[in-house]
């Protein structure tokens, strides 16, 4: 007991006391494994840094309960998916992938009323495009999609497809009105070959024979004998 209270006297002259003591303890266990204090520090960043985006990018399922809306970008068909965000009343995001390769691309932006303006990036990180455009009565929307610098304008004209209702093929809105307006031709060539040539008007009786002209002889009419 003696003892005890001499060593705890020799602390306090030397200015340290338990707690300090236990503290010690604690960093020099830390100094003697410092591989646990990394591991422990590079856990706690990846809990904190976001999921890694995989690439190329893959349809996402969080925007397939989005509207769609198909048509063409500059010379190519696509698919949107653009729906509201949750955390913004304004805001919109979602993806469009092209029909011919099947490359996404992410979009984000704003609507404010009947105007769009979003931006696009086709790794989740950084930005490669953008968008202006404006929404119709009938729901479509049309604008131009530019580079970050806004230059190279392309248009692009969206129509919205209905649940379950398949995406055109290309070409098809511009081929079915020429479709039409060939059958319209081909019919009216029909009717023009099975209307009725006119008939010829009737023609005056051919002019009796002149006088003296002959005969006819045993009866036959188209046989005539001279006098």
């Amino acid at each position: 007991m003696q003892e005890s209270k001499s060593v705890k006297g020799a602390m306090r002259r030397r200015g340290w006391t338990a707690v300090s003591v236990a503290a010690l303890l604690s960093v020099s266990a830390m100094a003697l494994s410092p591989e646990a204090a990394w591991a422990q520090s590079d856990a706690v960043k990846e809990l904190a840094a976001p999921p890694p985006i995989q690439l190329p990018l893959k349809p996402s399922p969080e925007f397939a309960r989005f509207p769609r809306y198909s048509g063409m970008l500059g010379s190519r068909q696509i698919v949107l998916r653009l729906g509201p965000k949750t955390d913004d009343p304004s805001g919109v995001h979602g993806e469009y992938q092209f029909t011919d390769t099947g490359e996404v691309i992410l979009i984000a932006g704003d609507r404010d009323g009947d105007t769009l303006e979003v931006e696009e990036s086709n790794d989740g990180t950084h930005i490669t495009g953008n968008w202006v455009g404006k929404f119709a009565a009938d729901g479509s929307v049309a604008g131009d999609r530019m580079n970050v610098d806004d230059s190279n304008p392309q248009p692009f004209d969206l129509k919205p497809l209905a649940a379950g209702q398949a995406v055109p093929a290309v070409g098809a809105a511009a081929t079915a009105p020429a479709a039409a307006k060939s059958g319209k031709a081909a019919a009216g060539d029909t009717a023009s070959a099975t209307r009725p040539a006119a008939t010829a008007p009737a023609s005056a009786a051919p002019p009796a024979p002149a006088t003296g002209a002959g005969r006819p002889v045993g009866g036959v009419s188209n046989l005539q004998t001279g006098e």
